[in-house]
């Protein structure tokens, strides 16, 4: 089926993941044509390469014509402590998480900008508020930059009538994170949570949907924590 004329497109990267996959079929769900960037997708895109990224993005213009909801949900999540770390590790991190964002950023904002209307949502993480631990240096410092490339993309953009903003998701139950944390790590987190509740790829998701809806309108440069209020800012 083909995309009914004046449908939005979204990027959403990771989409083969649980919350970027569970953000996919929110946005599609809510009427958006969605196109997943992601090793698992169809072309495969490696976001950790420079010129793969930029194609991929090139693809999207090429046959939707346009991007109106970018959402870079994708991560590299290699773990390191200050003593352990090596900059090819570090850089790849900072590549998939950061850059991948600034390079489909450069890419879709001109168009944004020239239809006067966009929303970029970045997908970071409450441990840059509060870090687990050493080992999550490169990662926890990838999220930070996230935040501070939103919210100078939402200075610079807003007169474009672009939005941009951040979801910052808590420990939540997706394979991956039940692979490499004990449960009771995740029963810890949950009892120190405002909300004593398991969260669900669906939290993201959902939250997400609405940063990059209508209703979001006067929304910008925020980052929100979807975290059954473990960190309160």
């Amino acid at each position: 089926m083909g995309e009914v004329a004046g449908q939005r497109v979204a990027v959403v990267t990771g989409g083969a993941g649980a919350i970027g996959g569970a953000i996919a079929f929110e946005l599609a769900a809510r009427g958006h044509a969605v196109v997943s960037l992601d090793q698992a997708s169809d072309p495969a895109v490696d976001l950790a390469l420079e010129g793969q990224v930029r194609a991929a993005a090139a693809d999207v213009l090429r046959e939707h014509g346009r991007c109106d909801v970018l959402v870079h949900a994708a991560a590299a999540f290699d773990k390191a402590d200050l003593a352990g770390v090596d900059l090819a590790g570090w850089r790849r991190v900072q590549a998939v998480n950061v850059e991948a964002a600034l390079l489909l950023a450069q890419a879709f904002v001109p168009g944004m900008a020239a239809r006067g209307f966009g929303r970029i949502i970045f997908v970071v993480s409450d441990t840059v508020w509060s870090p687990p631990a050493g080992d999550m240096l490169a990662y926890v410092t990838s999220k930070g930059a996230l935040v501070a490339l939103a919210r100078t993309l939402a200075v610079a953009h807003g007169g474009d009538g672009i939005a941009v903003t951040c979801v910052a998701p808590g420990l939540t139950d997706t394979p991956a994170a039940r692979s490499g944390v004990p449960d009771a790590h995740f029963d810890a987190v949950r009892s120190r949570q405002a909300l004593p509740r398991t969260l669900l790829p669906g939290d993201v998701a959902a939250t997400v949907a609405f940063l990059a809806s209508d209703a979001a309108a006067a929304l910008t440069g925020q980052t929100l924590c979807v975290d059954g209020g473990l960190i309160l800012r």
